[in-house]
């Protein structure tokens, strides 16, 4: 797999106070990542142990009285800018070691609020499974039979989603050095594709009763019991979307249960309507209602495949992250002279970190060594980074690292 590299060329302006695009490289030849030296003329050095903010980004920081100033003169969009402006600079001075504590102390937080969440979700799936089916072959409405259905797999993604997690705690990492991170991306993907074949025959299905329809009655039957079913389910839906909706941030389980929720009541509400419809209105009503909400899960799905394929892939990881490590890489140690190279890429959910640094030529290998490994192992307790590599070397006019020579 080759690592998929964040592109942009960056220096350090102490006039906005955060990195900026470098502009003024046009030659277009897109070079590794090369930024400036902490030596630079333009740049205060300050040793980092006595200060904590050694190039003045929180000069940068605008103060409520003055972002009020900014919308009236500059307007909405010039003030949004800013106030992500401030959250990245105030992002970019915590120290790794602060980074680290707030991402353990959310999630012992929101370790019981998970478990309540997953095993929340995985019950009443179960019990809102066996109600749709019911609802759904009572009936005979192929709306109701595409929500049943879409339940059916929800509460199989929740045990494949639990067991996956568990599974991924548990492999040897000296069979698999990378660790189970990537099991649930899998998972996802394979679960995608099972999915959408389900709601591929229910489409079927409906478009051969709409052409095969010979039934003068203008109406299905009404069906009172389906529809109290799937409306019980859809509010309890509605119950679960919202409290996951509170701690999605807090566990990719959880996010994944949540958009399954959102999608749940679309998929519930929309076949309850159309399947009413099928019996009050027209027949048609029906199956089209299931016609559409197959195209729509198959849809929502795909979607999904596809942000797991970026993962799995080797995605690079967002634009703050990756000004993140280059920030906290130039104020690591000042025998770090200049940062050349930055990576972050996906990994499955994780970030794997690739960073090169230039030191003096006359450093002993015993300092560039502790330097690197303490860089290194710094990188490796920052949330959501799976492996860290650091690399020293001390000039940078050579061929870039890691790359295979062709």
């Amino acid at each position: 797999m080759v690592p998929v590299k964040n592109t942009e060329h960056y220096t350090l302006s102490t006039r906005a106070g955060v990195l900026q695009p470098d502009t003024a490289n046009t030659d277009g030849v897109v070079p590794d990542l090369l930024y400036r030296s902490r030596n630079s003329n333009d740049v205060e050095r300050v040793p980092a142990h006595q200060h904590p903010d050694p190039f003045s980004l929180r000069n940068g920081i605008k103060t409520e009285e003055e972002l009020a100033v900014l919308r009236r003169n500059a307007g909405k969009k010039v003030e949004r800018y800013q106030r992500k402006q401030n959250n990245l600079i105030t992002y970019l001075l915590k120290t790794m070691d602060e980074h680290t504590e707030e991402a353990k102390s959310e999630e012992q937080a929101a370790r019981l609020p998970v478990k309540i969440a997953i095993w929340a979700s995985l019950v009443a799936n179960l019990i809102l499974c066996i109600l749709q089916l019911y609802g759904a072959f009572s009936s005979g409405s192929l709306s109701l039979i595409a929500t049943g259905v879409d339940s059916v797999f929800d509460f199989g993604s929740n045990v494949m989603l639990f067991w996956l997690h568990k599974k991924a705690a548990e492999l040897d990492v000296n069979k698999w050095p990378v660790g189970g991170s990537r099991l649930e991306t899998i998972g996802n993907v394979v679960y995608g594709f099972l999915m959408g074949a389900a709601n591929l025959v229910v489409i079927v299905e409906s478009v051969q009763t709409i052409v095969t329809h010979s039934s003068k009655n203008d109406t299905n039957e009404f069906h009172i019991p389906s529809l109290v079913a799937v409306g019980a389910a859809l509010g309890v839906k509605f119950v679960l979307f919202l409290y996951c909706m509170s701690v999605r941030k807090a566990s990719s389980q959880v996010q994944v249960l949540w958009e399954d929720h959102r999608n749940d009541l679309f998929v519930n509400g929309f076949g309850l309507l159309m399947s009413a419809g099928g019996s009050r209105l027209r027949w048609y009503l029906d199956p089209v209602g299931a016609i559409i909400i197959g195209v729509g899960v198959i849809l929502a799905w795909g979607r999904e495949v596809y942000r797991e394929f970026e993962l799995l892939a080797g995605k690079s990881a967002p634009h703050d992250f990756m000004q993140l490590l280059v920030y906290k890489t130039m104020t690591f140690s000042d025998e770090i002279d200049k940062v050349d190279t930055v990576r972050a890429y996906h990994s499955g959910p994780d970030y794997y970190v690739e960073i090169d640094v230039v030191m003096d030529g006359n450093t002993p290998l015993w300092k560039a060594h502790d330097i690197s490994q303490q860089l290194q192992d710094k990188l490796e307790v920052l949330p959501n980074v799976g492996r860290a590599f650091v690399h020293v070397d001390h000039e940078t006019t050579h061929t870039p690292e890691h790359r295979k020579v062709v």
